[in-house]
Protein backbone atom coordinates (compact mmCIF):
# COMPACT_ATOMS: atom_id res chain seq x y z
CA UNK A 1 0.00 0.00 0.00
CA UNK A 2 2.58 2.58 0.98
CA UNK A 3 3.70 4.83 -2.69
CA UNK A 4 -0.14 4.37 -3.64
CA UNK A 5 -1.97 6.25 -0.84
CA UNK A 6 -0.59 9.18 -0.17
CA UNK A 7 0.61 9.47 3.10
CA UNK A 8 -1.68 11.76 4.58
CA UNK A 9 -4.27 10.03 6.74
CA UNK A 10 -2.41 8.34 9.34
CA UNK A 11 -4.36 5.25 8.54
CA UNK A 12 -4.13 2.32 11.48
CA UNK A 13 -2.83 -0.84 11.51
CA UNK A 14 -5.56 -3.52 9.80
CA UNK A 15 -7.57 -3.71 6.90
CA UNK A 16 -11.17 -4.55 6.65
CA UNK A 17 -12.64 -6.09 4.27
CA UNK A 18 -16.47 -6.72 5.50
CA UNK A 19 -18.92 -5.34 8.28
CA UNK A 20 -22.52 -6.60 9.60
CA UNK A 21 -24.10 -4.39 12.02
CA UNK A 22 -21.91 -2.87 14.48
CA UNK A 23 -19.07 -5.40 14.06
CA UNK A 24 -16.78 -5.28 11.22
CA UNK A 25 -14.36 -8.17 9.79
CA UNK A 26 -10.64 -7.88 8.79
CA UNK A 27 -8.58 -9.71 6.33
CA UNK A 28 -7.10 -12.57 9.02
CA UNK A 29 -11.18 -13.05 9.58
CA UNK A 30 -11.10 -11.16 12.88
CA UNK A 31 -13.60 -9.39 14.27
CA UNK A 32 -14.03 -5.40 15.86
CA UNK A 33 -17.11 -3.50 17.44
CA UNK A 34 -17.31 -0.52 16.04
CA UNK A 35 -17.34 2.98 17.70
CA UNK A 36 -15.70 4.45 14.76
CA UNK A 37 -18.68 3.95 11.62
CA UNK A 38 -16.91 5.49 9.62
CA UNK A 39 -16.67 8.80 11.85
CA UNK A 40 -20.02 9.18 12.60
CA UNK A 41 -20.99 8.00 8.61
CA UNK A 42 -22.43 4.57 8.81
CA UNK A 43 -24.97 5.95 10.73
CA UNK A 44 -27.33 2.49 10.04
CA UNK A 45 -24.22 -0.05 10.92
CA UNK A 46 -22.50 -1.85 7.86
CA UNK A 47 -24.76 -3.64 5.53
CA UNK A 48 -28.17 -2.69 6.20
CA UNK A 49 -30.88 -4.19 4.56
CA UNK A 50 -32.84 -1.29 4.06
CA UNK A 51 -29.74 0.27 2.84
CA UNK A 52 -28.31 -2.13 0.57
CA UNK A 53 -32.37 -2.56 -1.20
CA UNK A 54 -32.16 1.01 -1.98
CA UNK A 55 -28.47 1.63 -3.32
CA UNK A 56 -28.77 -1.81 -5.14
CA UNK A 57 -32.11 -1.03 -7.02
CA UNK A 58 -30.67 2.51 -7.39
CA UNK A 59 -28.07 1.05 -8.99
CA UNK A 60 -29.76 -1.19 -11.67
CA UNK A 61 -31.62 1.98 -12.40
CA UNK A 62 -29.80 4.87 -12.49
CA UNK A 63 -26.45 5.89 -10.87
CA UNK A 64 -26.01 9.80 -11.99
CA UNK A 65 -27.20 12.22 -14.37
CA UNK A 66 -26.40 15.48 -14.75
CA UNK A 67 -27.76 18.19 -11.94
CA UNK A 68 -28.92 20.27 -15.27
CA UNK A 69 -31.54 17.79 -14.88
CA UNK A 70 -33.72 16.69 -11.84
CA UNK A 71 -34.14 12.68 -11.13
CA UNK A 72 -37.23 11.38 -9.45
CA UNK A 73 -34.99 9.97 -6.67
CA UNK A 74 -33.16 13.55 -5.93
CA UNK A 75 -36.99 15.33 -6.37
CA UNK A 76 -38.50 12.80 -3.50
CA UNK A 77 -35.69 12.69 -1.04
CA UNK A 78 -35.32 16.90 -1.17
CA UNK A 79 -38.95 16.95 -0.24
CA UNK A 80 -38.40 14.49 2.61
CA UNK A 81 -35.48 16.12 4.16
CA UNK A 82 -37.02 19.29 4.11
CA UNK A 83 -40.00 18.56 5.64
CA UNK A 84 -37.79 16.23 7.87
CA UNK A 85 -36.15 19.38 8.80
CA UNK A 86 -38.77 22.39 8.63
CA UNK A 87 -36.14 24.03 5.90
CA UNK A 88 -37.56 25.63 2.88
CA UNK A 89 -34.71 25.08 0.31
CA UNK A 90 -31.45 22.39 -0.26
CA UNK A 91 -28.41 22.34 -2.14
CA UNK A 92 -26.82 19.14 -2.34
CA UNK A 93 -22.89 18.35 -2.55
CA UNK A 94 -20.74 15.49 -1.54
CA UNK A 95 -19.36 16.25 2.26
CA UNK A 96 -19.11 18.29 4.78
CA UNK A 97 -16.77 20.41 3.96
CA UNK A 98 -18.78 20.94 0.43
CA UNK A 99 -21.67 21.94 2.56
CA UNK A 100 -19.85 24.26 4.51
CA UNK A 101 -18.65 26.07 1.87
CA UNK A 102 -22.00 26.30 0.39
CA UNK A 103 -22.88 27.87 3.71
CA UNK A 104 -20.07 30.54 3.48
CA UNK A 105 -20.53 31.66 0.34
CA UNK A 106 -24.58 32.12 0.83
CA UNK A 107 -23.58 34.04 3.84
CA UNK A 108 -21.39 36.38 2.18
CA UNK A 109 -23.77 37.16 -0.38
CA UNK A 110 -26.45 37.32 1.64
CA UNK A 111 -24.29 40.16 3.59
CA UNK A 112 -22.67 41.45 0.16
CA UNK A 113 -25.05 44.05 -0.76
CA UNK A 114 -25.30 45.58 3.02
CA UNK A 115 -21.00 45.61 3.17
CA UNK A 116 -22.17 42.29 5.59
CA UNK A 117 -18.29 39.48 4.65
CA UNK A 118 -17.50 38.56 8.15
CA UNK A 119 -18.39 35.56 9.60
CA UNK A 120 -18.30 34.50 13.19
CA UNK A 121 -17.39 31.05 14.84
CA UNK A 122 -16.35 29.86 17.59
CA UNK A 123 -12.85 28.74 19.49
CA UNK A 124 -12.06 25.03 19.19
CA UNK A 125 -14.51 24.79 16.49
CA UNK A 126 -13.89 22.43 13.06
CA UNK A 127 -15.57 23.22 9.66
CA UNK A 128 -13.54 20.99 7.20
CA UNK A 129 -10.47 20.95 5.31
CA UNK A 130 -10.37 22.87 2.25
CA UNK A 131 -8.88 26.29 2.57
CA UNK A 132 -12.20 28.79 3.39
CA UNK A 133 -13.18 26.12 5.94
CA UNK A 134 -9.67 25.92 7.48
CA UNK A 135 -10.29 29.86 7.82
CA UNK A 136 -13.54 29.32 9.39
CA UNK A 137 -12.25 26.61 12.17
CA UNK A 138 -11.48 28.10 15.53
CA UNK A 139 -8.43 25.73 16.08
CA UNK A 140 -4.48 26.86 15.41
CA UNK A 141 -3.28 23.66 14.46
CA UNK A 142 -5.48 23.53 11.76
CA UNK A 143 -3.59 26.70 10.30
CA UNK A 144 -0.26 25.58 9.21
CA UNK A 145 1.82 28.16 7.49
CA UNK A 146 2.25 25.92 4.27
CA UNK A 147 -1.25 26.18 3.66
CA UNK A 148 -1.15 30.07 4.27
CA UNK A 149 -2.73 32.61 2.94
CA UNK A 150 -5.96 31.84 4.43
CA UNK A 151 -9.09 33.63 3.12
CA UNK A 152 -9.89 37.00 5.46
CA UNK A 153 -13.27 37.88 7.44
CA UNK A 154 -13.41 34.84 9.65
CA UNK A 155 -13.43 35.75 13.85
CA UNK A 156 -13.85 33.50 16.12
CA UNK A 157 -15.21 33.97 20.13
CA UNK A 158 -15.56 31.57 23.12
CA UNK A 159 -18.17 29.18 23.14
CA UNK A 160 -20.34 29.65 26.20
CA UNK A 161 -19.43 32.64 27.22
CA UNK A 162 -22.14 35.20 27.97
CA UNK A 163 -19.74 38.67 28.25
CA UNK A 164 -17.82 37.60 24.90
CA UNK A 165 -21.40 38.07 23.11
CA UNK A 166 -21.59 42.22 24.19
CA UNK A 167 -19.15 43.01 21.29
CA UNK A 168 -19.16 39.67 19.02
CA UNK A 169 -21.52 41.05 16.43
CA UNK A 170 -21.30 44.21 14.26
CA UNK A 171 -22.51 45.68 10.94
CA UNK A 172 -19.98 43.91 9.64
CA UNK A 173 -21.35 40.11 10.34
CA UNK A 174 -22.69 38.13 8.08
CA UNK A 175 -23.00 35.28 9.68
CA UNK A 176 -22.77 32.97 13.13
CA UNK A 177 -21.29 29.70 12.53
CA UNK A 178 -21.87 26.97 15.59
CA UNK A 179 -21.08 23.32 15.62
CA UNK A 180 -24.05 21.58 17.86
CA UNK A 181 -21.57 19.75 19.77
CA UNK A 182 -17.88 20.45 18.60
CA UNK A 183 -16.50 17.16 17.56
CA UNK A 184 -13.00 17.91 16.41
CA UNK A 185 -12.66 20.35 19.12
CA UNK A 186 -13.41 17.16 21.86
CA UNK A 187 -17.12 16.48 22.00
CA UNK A 188 -17.50 19.78 23.87
CA UNK A 189 -20.85 20.39 24.63
CA UNK A 190 -22.78 23.76 23.43
CA UNK A 191 -24.91 25.69 26.23
CA UNK A 192 -28.52 25.90 25.27
CA UNK A 193 -29.03 29.13 26.90
CA UNK A 194 -25.56 30.74 25.71
CA UNK A 195 -26.95 29.54 22.08
CA UNK A 196 -30.21 31.23 22.05
CA UNK A 197 -28.17 33.89 23.65
CA UNK A 198 -26.11 33.92 20.67
CA UNK A 199 -28.14 33.41 18.68
CA UNK A 200 -30.44 36.56 19.40
CA UNK A 201 -27.25 38.73 19.38
CA UNK A 202 -26.66 37.80 15.58
CA UNK A 203 -29.47 38.68 14.69
CA UNK A 204 -30.03 41.91 16.27
CA UNK A 205 -27.19 42.92 13.61
CA UNK A 206 -28.95 41.51 10.63
CA UNK A 207 -26.74 38.15 10.49
CA UNK A 208 -27.60 34.66 9.87
CA UNK A 209 -27.25 32.17 11.93
CA UNK A 210 -25.87 28.68 10.43
CA UNK A 211 -26.18 25.35 11.99
CA UNK A 212 -22.72 23.16 11.17
CA UNK A 213 -25.04 19.60 11.57
CA UNK A 214 -21.77 17.91 9.61
CA UNK A 215 -21.27 15.61 12.51
CA UNK A 216 -24.55 16.29 15.30
CA UNK A 217 -26.81 16.17 12.49
CA UNK A 218 -29.44 12.70 10.61
CA UNK A 219 -30.19 11.43 14.69
CA UNK A 220 -26.50 11.29 16.08
CA UNK A 221 -27.51 13.17 18.95
CA UNK A 222 -31.14 11.90 19.99
CA UNK A 223 -32.84 13.91 17.15
CA UNK A 224 -32.98 14.65 13.64
CA UNK A 225 -30.94 17.24 14.18
CA UNK A 226 -29.14 18.75 17.40
CA UNK A 227 -30.10 22.39 17.21
CA UNK A 228 -33.26 20.81 18.00
CA UNK A 229 -32.07 20.55 21.42
CA UNK A 230 -30.36 24.41 21.30
CA UNK A 231 -33.67 26.18 20.29
CA UNK A 232 -31.89 28.15 18.01
CA UNK A 233 -34.03 27.44 14.86
CA UNK A 234 -30.62 28.25 12.51
CA UNK A 235 -31.11 30.04 9.17
CA UNK A 236 -28.77 27.13 7.41
CA UNK A 237 -28.21 24.09 8.42
CA UNK A 238 -25.41 22.07 7.09
CA UNK A 239 -25.29 17.99 6.96
CA UNK A 240 -23.18 15.35 5.79
CA UNK A 241 -21.83 12.03 7.62
CA UNK A 242 -24.54 9.76 8.41
CA UNK A 243 -27.42 11.66 5.44
CA UNK A 244 -26.81 8.54 3.22
CA UNK A 245 -25.27 5.91 5.10
CA UNK A 246 -21.70 6.18 3.85
CA UNK A 247 -22.74 6.92 0.50
CA UNK A 248 -20.56 10.01 -0.16
CA UNK A 249 -23.30 13.16 0.10
CA UNK A 250 -23.24 16.59 1.85
CA UNK A 251 -26.41 19.05 2.14
CA UNK A 252 -26.59 22.95 2.97
CA UNK A 253 -30.56 23.54 3.75
CA UNK A 254 -31.75 26.73 3.94
CA UNK A 255 -34.95 28.88 5.40
CA UNK A 256 -36.52 32.26 5.61
CA UNK A 257 -34.60 35.49 3.36
CA UNK A 258 -31.42 32.68 3.34
CA UNK A 259 -33.16 30.19 0.82
CA UNK A 260 -33.62 32.63 -1.88
CA UNK A 261 -29.76 33.96 -1.96
CA UNK A 262 -28.23 31.54 -4.60
CA UNK A 263 -29.52 31.55 -8.34
CA UNK A 264 -28.28 29.61 -11.11
CA UNK A 265 -24.97 29.45 -11.77
CA UNK A 266 -23.70 31.03 -8.00
CA UNK A 267 -22.51 27.72 -6.47
CA UNK A 268 -22.68 23.88 -8.22
CA UNK A 269 -21.40 20.04 -7.71
CA UNK A 270 -20.97 17.77 -10.64
CA UNK A 271 -21.91 14.55 -8.63
CA UNK A 272 -23.96 16.40 -5.42
CA UNK A 273 -27.30 14.89 -4.81
CA UNK A 274 -27.25 12.11 -7.80
CA UNK A 275 -29.53 9.31 -7.76
CA UNK A 276 -27.51 6.77 -5.82
CA UNK A 277 -26.71 9.37 -2.95
CA UNK A 278 -30.59 10.31 -2.75
CA UNK A 279 -31.58 6.86 -2.80
CA UNK A 280 -29.61 5.90 -0.16
CA UNK A 281 -30.45 9.33 1.65
CA UNK A 282 -34.19 8.41 2.01
CA UNK A 283 -33.35 4.87 3.13
CA UNK A 284 -31.64 6.05 5.93
CA UNK A 285 -34.55 9.03 6.43
CA UNK A 286 -36.81 6.11 6.81
CA UNK A 287 -34.90 3.92 9.46
CA UNK A 288 -34.60 6.67 11.58
CA UNK A 289 -38.31 7.87 11.43
CA UNK A 290 -39.44 4.88 12.64
CA UNK A 291 -40.99 4.96 15.69
CA UNK A 292 -38.79 4.79 18.92
CA UNK A 293 -35.38 4.98 16.92
CA UNK A 294 -34.36 8.25 17.92
CA UNK A 295 -35.09 7.61 21.74
CA UNK A 296 -33.45 4.55 21.69
CA UNK A 297 -30.41 6.70 20.38
CA UNK A 298 -30.64 8.72 23.62
CA UNK A 299 -30.87 6.28 25.54
CA UNK A 300 -28.12 4.49 24.32
CA UNK A 301 -26.22 7.44 24.32
CA UNK A 302 -27.04 7.79 28.20
CA UNK A 303 -26.26 4.47 29.01
CA UNK A 304 -22.99 4.54 27.51
CA UNK A 305 -21.74 7.71 29.56
CA UNK A 306 -23.52 6.49 33.07
CA UNK A 307 -21.33 3.20 33.05
CA UNK A 308 -18.26 4.62 32.06
CA UNK A 309 -18.52 7.18 34.66
CA UNK A 310 -19.69 4.19 37.09
CA UNK A 311 -16.07 2.96 36.69
CA UNK A 312 -14.27 5.62 38.53
CA UNK A 313 -10.86 5.10 37.24
CA UNK A 314 -8.74 7.69 37.67
CA UNK A 315 -7.57 8.05 34.50
CA UNK A 316 -10.86 8.93 33.37
CA UNK A 317 -10.85 12.62 33.83
CA UNK A 318 -15.08 13.45 32.44
CA UNK A 319 -17.11 11.92 30.11
CA UNK A 320 -19.43 14.28 27.98
CA UNK A 321 -21.86 14.03 24.85
CA UNK A 322 -25.36 14.25 23.28
CA UNK A 323 -26.97 10.82 22.07
CA UNK A 324 -24.10 8.67 20.49
CA UNK A 325 -21.73 11.60 20.35
CA UNK A 326 -19.75 10.98 23.06
CA UNK A 327 -16.23 12.29 24.27
CA UNK A 328 -13.95 10.67 27.30
CA UNK A 329 -11.06 12.59 28.62
CA UNK A 330 -8.50 10.34 30.17
CA UNK A 331 -4.80 10.82 30.96
CA UNK A 332 -2.08 8.81 31.77
CA UNK A 333 -1.67 7.58 35.47
CA UNK A 334 1.22 6.60 37.64
CA UNK A 335 4.14 6.49 35.68
CA UNK A 336 2.03 6.10 32.22
CA UNK A 337 2.03 9.00 30.04
CA UNK A 338 -0.66 7.54 27.61
CA UNK A 339 -2.61 9.82 25.20
CA UNK A 340 -6.08 9.29 23.55
CA UNK A 341 -3.95 7.86 20.18
CA UNK A 342 -2.09 5.03 22.55
CA UNK A 343 -5.49 3.69 23.91
CA UNK A 344 -7.20 3.93 20.72
CA UNK A 345 -4.12 1.52 19.14
CA UNK A 346 -4.54 -0.48 22.32
CA UNK A 347 -8.44 -0.50 21.74
CA UNK A 348 -7.84 -1.98 18.17
CA UNK A 349 -5.72 -4.64 18.90
CA UNK A 350 -8.29 -6.40 21.35
CA UNK A 351 -11.10 -5.97 18.78
CA UNK A 352 -12.75 -2.24 19.37
CA UNK A 353 -12.68 0.64 17.18
CA UNK A 354 -12.41 3.79 18.80
CA UNK A 355 -11.60 7.49 17.42
CA UNK A 356 -10.29 10.59 18.94
CA UNK A 357 -10.55 14.37 18.83
CA UNK A 358 -7.31 15.76 20.62
CA UNK A 359 -4.39 14.38 22.53
CA UNK A 360 -6.59 13.14 25.78
CA UNK A 361 -9.81 12.87 24.39
CA UNK A 362 -11.79 9.20 23.25
CA UNK A 363 -14.19 9.67 20.50
CA UNK A 364 -17.52 7.40 20.54
CA UNK A 365 -19.42 7.66 17.28
CA UNK A 366 -20.80 4.01 16.94
CA UNK A 367 -23.74 2.87 14.88
CA UNK A 368 -27.17 4.39 16.01
CA UNK A 369 -27.90 0.54 15.35
CA UNK A 370 -25.83 -0.61 18.05
CA UNK A 371 -27.07 -3.43 20.36
CA UNK A 372 -26.32 -3.04 23.83
CA UNK A 373 -24.86 -6.04 23.72
CA UNK A 374 -22.51 -4.83 21.33
CA UNK A 375 -22.30 -2.27 23.76
CA UNK A 376 -21.25 -3.91 26.89
CA UNK A 377 -18.70 -6.24 25.00
CA UNK A 378 -17.09 -2.79 23.35
CA UNK A 379 -16.98 -0.98 27.18
CA UNK A 380 -15.13 -3.97 28.55
CA UNK A 381 -12.57 -4.26 26.67
CA UNK A 382 -11.91 -0.88 27.07
CA UNK A 383 -12.00 -0.83 30.68
CA UNK A 384 -9.93 -3.37 30.82
CA UNK A 385 -7.26 -1.09 28.72
CA UNK A 386 -7.72 2.36 30.97
CA UNK A 387 -7.29 0.01 33.90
Amino acid sequence: MPGKIMNNLGSLPVVFVSGKGSVLTDVDGKEYIDFVSGIGVNCLGHAHPALVKAVSEQAARQIHVSNYYNSDVGLAFSDALLARTKMDTVFFGNSGAEANEAAIKLARKYGATLGKKEIVTLEKSFHGRTVATLAATGQEKFHPAHFAPYPAGFRTIPANDFASLAQAFDEKTSALMLECVQGEGGVNLIDRKWAMAAAEAARKVGALVIADEVQTGVGRTGTYLASEQLGIEPDVVTLAKGIAGGVPMGACLARGAASDVFVAGDHQSTFGGNPLACAAGLAVLGELDRPGFLAKVAEKGDYIRSKVAAWKLPNVLEVRGRGLMIGIDVSGRGSSKATAADIQLECLRRGVCISTAGAQTLRFLPPLVITMEEIDTGLEILRDVLA
